[in-house]
């Protein structure tokens, strides 16, 4: 006997996050996440790709799967959500607006993007995913403008380099940027030592100043 059951749309939303400015932003399209329902026999990875600019990407990995009301009707539809990451000096042009000032989104959409905020802040304690964030050489003061944007809070520049020089996750170029307008000492520049997600510390934290 034939299946006649009506199974729920599946659609693909893309959350895209960047550091600009000094914040962590993410990327819209027309007021929503960017996305659309799978096409016959695509993958889930394959349509967030093909929503976004695939080449600005660093990372992309699956957020979460949810159940959310469709757009342009009563029906509801189940999104695959993925998490994407540009590095602060990548080019990609776009609506981008602050995480923490969203503008009124689609059902679903701004909690998608504070969990997509969540999962980085988790993975920036444990493992190398900065490397997303950041460009490929960087002063340590640069790397803690970016997790500092990430995390929400002041990051200590000397902590960083501890830990993650520590961790094996930094390394240095030997090579320095020279002093800027008001003068001082060289800036040491940095790279990561792996440009794929790994595992550093499988308790790290990364703690908020104290008060």
């Amino acid at each position: 006997m034939a299946d006649t059951t009506t199974r729920a749309p599946h659609a693909v939303l893309a959350v895209v996050l960047q550091v600009r400015d000094r914040r962590l932003e993410v990327l819209l399209d027309a007021g929503a996440l960017p996305g659309a329902e799978l096409a016959p026999g695509e993958s889930l990875e394959a349509c967030a790709r093909r929503h976004v600019d695939a080449r600005a990407l660093a990372h992309l990995e699956q957020l979460e799967t949810r159940t959310l009301p469709a757009r342009r009707d009563a029906r509801t539809r189940l999104v695959t959500a993925y998490l994407g990451l540009v590095p602060s000096d990548g080019a990609a042009a776009g609506d981008w607006h602050a995480v923490g000032d969203l503008p009124p989104l689609p059902a679903g959409h701004g909690e998608i993007v504070l969990a997509a905020r969540a999962r980085l802040r988790a993975k920036l304690s444990y493992t190398n995913v900065g490397f997303a964030l950041a460009p490929e050489t960087f002063a340590i003061s640069e790397l803690r403008d970016i997790y500092a944007a990430a995390l929400g809070h002041d990051v200590s520049p000397t902590n960083l380099q501890r830990v993650l020089v520590r961790r094996g996750v930094l390394e240095p170029t030997g090579a320095h940027r020279g002093p800027g307008r008001a003068g001082g000492r060289p800036a040491a520049l940095f790279r990561f030592s792996a440009r794929k997600i790994e595992i550093t510390d499988q308790f790290g934290f990364l703690r908020p100043p104290a008060l």
